[in-house]
């Protein structure tokens, strides 16, 4: 099996990951190497992907390092070990978001994601402090749910989780076409009810909800604040460096958005941004 491997700076990130995506549309492995730096990495059986020697490349007008690594056999197992189940406690209640070789535990609120079909499995710590915000909003008892969009998708965590929540209505949108594929089946797969499209946020907003999630990058919520056309009753966002949640604050609270809730793990912060 061969890994090939691309590492592009984070402020590029995101042009360079959509070009990658029409290479993979079975989705692909993100990795943060540093706080400037991001790894795409492609899996492929010999004579799939080239074998390439290390270089520097042009990708979605970005330059970026190549490399190309064969993988020991015993590779499928390894690589189930980078996919462990994540646990998340807020609210009184427990969520846990597994891969769907390990069993559900009694007790949680069972998310089973497949890695391998797009963008994470909510492993990474913005997707973590996105959760224990969303935990924090869903309301317990027998009054019905408001309704939330999920924009940026990606492998569908934050839908699948809020509809697991109790959350009803539950929209989703991503420009990927893997992504948007990835959340129907997660959703069919975890018993749910996620509507699911594609959008391109840089050109118009999400649909719209009274609560929306959206984990991106610091330059994408920036464009979103920007586009805004209605704002919502509620926004989670994530993606976001420690140092760069400020900024994001500022841009939301120009739109009437106040922030009343900051989580921050030990690189990565998610805000609560409430309107008026």
């Amino acid at each position: 099996m061969i890994r090939l491997a691309i590492r592009v700076a984070r402020d590029r990130a995101e042009v360079v990951l959509a070009e990658l995506a029409e290479l993979a549309p079975a989705g692909l492995e993100e990795r943060d190497v540093d706080e400037d730096t991001v790894e795409y990495a492609i899996y492929g059986a010999p004579g799939e992907l080239p074998e390439l020697p290390d270089l520097r490349a042009a990708a979605g007008g970005a330059l970026v390092d190549v490399s190309t690594t064969e993988l020991a056999d015993d590779w499928e197992v390894r690589w189930r070990t980078w996919h462990p189940a994540v646990v998340v406690e807020a609210g009184g209640r427990t969520l846990r978001v597994r891969p769907p070789w390990e069993d559900p535990l009694p007790g949680t609120i069972d998310v089973a994601i497949e890695p391998a079909q797009a963008f994470g499995t909510g492993a990474h710590e913005t997707t973590r402090l996105s959760l224990s915000l969303l935990m924090g909003l869903a309301r317990k008892g027998s009054d019905p749910f408001l309704a939330l969009a999920d924009w940026g998708c990606g492998s569908g965590v934050l839908a699948i989780a809020a509809a697991k929540l109790g959350f009803a209505p539950v929209t989703a949108c991503d420009v990927e076409a893997a992504s948007v594929a990835a959340t129907r089946d997660g959703a069919r797969d975890n018993g749910v009810e996620v509507e699911v499209s594609r959008c391109d946020l840089r050109r118009a907003p999400g649909p719209w909800a009274p609560t929306v999630t959206a984990n991106l990058v610091r330059p994408l919520l920036l464009e979103v604040a920007t586009l805004m056309e209605r704002t919502p009753e509620r926004l989670v966002v994530s993606g976001l460096l420690r140092p760069e949640a400020d900024e994001v604050s500022a841009a939301f609270a120009a739109r009437g958005m106040e922030e009343t809730d900051r989580r921050e793990g030990v690189e990565w912060s998610a805000l609560l941004l409430e309107g008026p």
